[in-house]
């Protein structure tokens, strides 16, 4: 049995050049070891295997945008909603976590305020102390974001977990499935880079990015969901 991750975009050449790409980030906090997770780069064409072979799946953020419905994207869905009802573990992290909203029947779109980007604290809701994945994490916490896409309505039957006054939806939970509009990835040299790297678009969208340099601060809180996705997994049953 396979555990992958779903590559669904790449961070830009000159950050994976120093830092390496999106896979390796979740890699790293998923503490995995060597050749643990297959990575399926979706975006390039590669073959999702087939659903009953799969352990697991983390799928990546990207620069694409859901709305957009590439065909890549359109046929990841297919397999998502595949795997969601065959109760195989999965985590979506922001276009993922967008991605599996959609499949699953919610709604995603261009957030109406404009783009959350910097380090901004998360509050977990109520039914996150019941959450196999969530419970016992602190009550609010600090986490990397850079989205302009958001979930505005989550699938039927979805659980919320985590939230913040700009962001409604940054965690949700659907049977064997959870979707974070944060980044646990992120550290704090990937976000400075994306920070850097986005400023005049970022700058044109209303938002100061030296500002939110300035603010920047480890994200362990955040980063720990991926190590408990991974001890998850090996549970029994999740």
């Amino acid at each position: 049995m396979q555990k992958i991750i779903i590559k669904t975009g790449r961070t830009y050449p000159a950050l994976a050049e120093k830092l390496g790409d999106f896979e390796h980030w979740i890699a790293r906090e998923l503490q995995a070891a060597p050749d643990e997770w297959r990575v399926v780069d979706v975006q390039r064409g590669e073959t999702l295997p087939a659903v009953e072979d799969c352990a697991a799946a983390v799928i990546t953020g990207s620069p694409a945008m859901v709305s957009d419905r590439e065909d890549w994207s359109v046929s990841t869905a297919q397999w998502l909603r595949q795997a969601v009802a065959r109760e195989i573990p999965v985590l979506g992290i922001c276009y993922g976590h967008q991605l599996l909203a959609d499949a699953l029947g919610g709604s995603v779109g261009y957030h109406p305020k404009g783009p959350e980007a910097g380090v901004v604290e998360v509050s977990l809701l109520p039914a996150a102390a019941e959450d196999p994945l969530f419970a016992g994490m602190p009550a609010s916490f600090p986490a990397a974001v850079i989205h302009w896409q958001s979930v505005s309505a989550l699938p039927p039957g979805a659980v919320r977990l985590a939230a913040n006054a700009f962001e409604p939806n940054h965690a949700f939970r659907l049977g064997s499935a959870w979707g974070v509009q944060f980044h646990p990835e992120f550290d704090l040299a990937a976000l400075d880079a994306y920070l850097a790297y986005l400023a005049p678009t970022l700058q044109a969208a209303g938002l100061t990015p030296e500002a939110l340099r300035t603010r920047l601060c480890p994200t362990p809180q955040a980063a720990a969901v991926l190590q408990r996705f991974a001890r998850l997994l090996q549970q029994p049953s999740v």
